[in-house]
């Protein structure tokens, strides 16, 4: 009798021996080569669910995997634990943000543990203890030092629901991430870091191997774009300003403007309103102070505007260009306006068609005969209607149109970008405190460093007032100078996470190092980060972010590289019920259940087998069972007495089942090299039912039968961690199947001594036929040629070329 497979009783025990024999505990001075292998971390909401299980069991295998192959591997995980949710349940729950937060990670660690990863839980970061916002607070210092970090009044996308500065990217459908209350703008005094100093850098990917998605979305956030600054004059009896200036990366095109758009924003709006327009305006201003940028900017919303009853003048052919306002332009980009040539730009054409306003061809399309375009024309032509520049190819009327602005002092060619500073500042308790002091005598004073810790106070007034809580802690905000020792008050807005997720995996390479915020020399030894894997929605912020940083930290000299993550990995969306998991939508599902049932191997295997690791897939627990059913096959099939029932005296069962054995080495190793998780699992399945098949025939000798269990076990060791520790024990090998070598496989021995080669006629499949697999492609050609059943299909027409693909088919083209 063997003993049965009881997954749940299996994992307890070896999670409980892995932790008390440290054997998975990283030492710094292992000789094997680095690996570090990173995962996104999870933000502290209290419950994981199978979507984090989905970013983590398969990224766990492949640093599993980098481990038995012999490499010195860092796997931490750590909590970021700093954040407006914490605020929000202090304000609703009336619970205290730090017992809010703990009580999560608890929880949240329990479940991280059954996963069964070799997290080295001694290296755990918590981005909310002040051993780690100590140094997020020392590196704004040292950012401020450098010049990076600076303070202006500027205008902020605020949620009044939670009553807090949003990021750009946390608005969705003008309504603020976390409670989709409808979001409104207002002007702040605000910090914030100089990333647009580093925007041509951070176009360059050169050394790192990431996805063109992600490369892609960087750099259209960045929106770098040459052109030229063009103005226009402006002659109206409430402003002193004389002009209006636009970027334009077609100069060519200015005798084509017809209508001028500013942002609803820009400061000259106000000024400029006609009396019977001011309410339409003011109407459509509030309406604008909803969306993000982001949403003005999408191409599938619909452009509109207000025509605000002023004037501006075209310098170029004296026309007087009427001035709107309109939500797809932004004060933050450029110079926050547009000019509108819609003959020759598919936004400014839909919108002029909406207006009835004038649209004027300047550059011709080929064959142009003169009529009204039907649609922008967006390509290279002859210029027209524009002066002197008449007859001009536009392409070197680009250059021509901006050489005669700056002569006439109208323009100059400049560059401009779309990405602007980074916004740091929130207002809200829970977050690392800006350690900066205000001095009515000194003005801005850094905290010194001596004296950091600034620690967040235990008491505060958890109310939606639309400031900090700490700024009602007269005890906490009431402070001393550190120059001229007089009262002072202390900054009491704190920083937003994404700080403290920019330098975390620095911070995993020495936790506990207390005279800096880490230990040069481990940081040497471990950075940059080998693989990094999580979601895509983070590109243009902690991705972003954590890349400005490490150049930051380069130029002060506390790194030597200029990348923190060499390559990254993004998987897809687990889903449920047809939609991405979340409390708000009640389609969470938690792994609790699943693994106190089936065991936590059966999930982690069932997640891998769902689809490609990148693209995603559906929760279905009514399939779940297949994998379950299938590592009790496995089970039973190492256990059970293995009995020789043949001699196979030609020796061929032993030959194909070293031959699969060698195959599957290989395809598994380069599957999980690849992240190609589900055809990984696939080949295991496969290799499991060849195994049976050789057990039931018996035709190879016992020797030949252990080596393949070996085999099969190491290849399953980093999928199903448990299982294949307690069959590794029990098939009598010395602990533990994790420490042992990564199986190798021969090339030769792979090889196939036969294949099927497929027959087409015309590309139609007509016939198959085994040939060797060192058949010459003049041997294959002419066997096909052979066979009566090609001979039938070609009956006497004329062979006009025989296509031959190596080991794949012959393809005959008759006529």
């Amino acid at each position: 009798m063997i003993p049965a497979y009881n997954p749940v009783e299996i994992e307890k025990k070896w999670q409980k021996k892995w932790e008390a024999d440290k054997l998975y505990q990283v030492n710094d001075d292992d000789p094997r080569p680095k690996w570090y292998a990173l995962t996104m971390f999870p933000y502290t909401s209290g419950d994981l669910h199978i979507g984090h299980w989905y970013a983590m069991a398969p990224s766990d295998v492949h640093a599993r995997f980098k481990r038995m192959q012999g490499y010195n591997v860092l796997h931490p995980m750590g909590f970021d634990a700093f954040g407006m949710p914490a605020d929000n349940a202090a304000i609703k729950r009336g619970i205290h943000p730090a017992t809010w937060t703990m009580q999560n990670i608890e929880n949240m660690r329990r479940q991280l543990k059954t996963i069964g990863a070799i997290y080295d839980w001694s290296r755990e970061v918590i981005t909310c203890a002040p051993e780690y916002y100590k140094w997020t607070e020392w590196f704004f210092l040292k950012l401020y030092e450098a010049g990076l970090a600076y303070r202006t009044r500027a205008p902020v996308v605020w949620c009044p629901q939670c009553q807090v500065v949003l990021a750009n990217e946390q608005v969705v459908n003008a309504s603020c991430w976390r409670c989709n209350t409808p979001v409104t703008r207002k002007e702040l005094e605000q910090w914030f870091f100089r990333i647009t100093r580093y925007a041509d850098e951070l176009l360059q990917f050169d050394g790192i191997d990431w996805p063109e998605r992600i490369k892609t979305m960087q750099k259209n956030w960045i929106g770098k774009s040459y052109g030229t600054e063009i103005s226009f004059a402006l002659d109206h009896p409430a402003t002193k300003e004389k002009e209006i200036r636009v970027f334009t990366t077609r100069p060519d095109t200015t005798f084509g403007v017809t209508f001028m758009v500013l942002a609803p924003e820009h400061p000259l709006v106000a000024v400029l309103t006609a009396p019977e327009k001011k309410q339409e305006v003011e109407d459509y201003i509030a309406k604008s102070k909803r969306m993000s940028d982001i949403e003005r900017l999408s191409t599938e919303k619909e452009k509109d505007g207000v025509f605000i009853g002023a004037y501006c003048t075209n310098r170029l052919n004296g026309e007087k260009v009427p001035i709107w306002i309109a939500d797809y332009v932004l004060l933050s980009y450029g110079t926050g306006a547009v000019m509108g040539v819609p003959a020759h730009d598919e936004r400014d054409f839909a919108f002029a068609k909406k207006y009835n306003l004038p649209i004027r061809v300047v550059i011709a399309p080929p064959n142009w005969d003169g009529k009204e375009l039907d649609a922008a024309y967006i390509g290279p032509g002859i210029m027209v209607n524009s002066g002197q520049f008449n007859g001009m190819p536009n392409e070197k009327g680009i250059a021509a149109v901006s050489e005669f602005l700056e002569k006439k002092r109208w323009g100059r060619r400049t560059v401009s970008y779309r990405i602007r500073d980074w916004l740091i500042s929130r207002q809200r308790y829970w977050g690392a405190p800006i350690p900066i002091i205000y001095c009515d005598k000194c003005g801005i004073v850094p905290v010194p460093e001596k004296d950091l810790p600034v620690l967040l106070p235990e008491e505060a007034d958890f109310k939606p007032t639309g400031e900090s809580p700490l700024k009602y802690n007269e005890k906490w905000v009431n402070t001393t100078c550190p120059r001229c020792k007089g009262p002072a008050k202390r900054e009491t807005d704190t920083m937003d996470t994404f700080m403290c997720s920019s330098w975390y995996f620095l911070r995993y390479c020495s936790p506990h190092f207390d005279r800096a915020p880490y230990d040069s020399a481990k940081v040497k030894k471990w950075m940059p980060v080998d693989i990094y894997t999580g979601g895509a929605e983070h590109a243009v912020m902690h991705l972003l972010y954590s890349r400005f940083f490490i150049k930051a930290l380069r130029d002060m000299k506390l790194v030597d590289f200029s990348e923190p993550f060499l390559k990254l990995f993004n998987q897809g969306t687990i889903i449920a019920q047809k939609q991405k998991m979340s409390k708000s939508k009640g389609n969470v599902v938690t792994p609790d259940d699943y693994v106190n049932e089936i065991g936590a191997d059966a999930v982690r295997v069932y997640l891998m087998f769902l689809g490609p690791w990148e693209q995603g897939g559906e929760w279905d627990d009514s399939s779940i069972s297949g994998v379950t059913r299938w590592l009790n096959r496995i089970w039973n099939l190492v256990l059970e007495p293995y009995e020789t029932k043949s001699t196979d005296g030609d020796g061929k069962a032993l030959k194909e089942l070293t031959r699969l054995t060698h195959q599957t080495i290989k395809k598994v190793t380069e599957d999980i090299d690849a992240f190609q998780f589900n055809t990984m699992i696939a080949a295991l399945m496969e290799y499991t039912n060849a195994l049976s098949r050789a057990k039931e025939a018996g035709a190879v000798p016992q020797s030949t039968w252990n080596e393949c269990i070996t085999t099969l076990l190491k290849l399953l060791a980093p999928s199903t961690p448990h299982f294949a520790e307690e069959l590794w024990q029990l098939t009598g090998h010395e602990y533990s199947i994790h420490n042992q070598k990564w199986p190798s496989w021969d090339e030769a021995l792979a090889k196939e001594e036969e294949i099927t080669l497929v027959i087409q006629i015309n590309g139609k499949v007509r016939d198959k036929m085994t040939v060797p697999a060192s058949i010459t492609e003049e041997t294959a050609k002419k066997l096909v040629l052979e066979r009566d059943k090609i001979k039938a299909y070609i009956n006497n027409q004329s062979v006009a070329k025989i296509i031959y693909v190596p080991g794949k088919l012959v393809n005959i083209v008759v006529r």
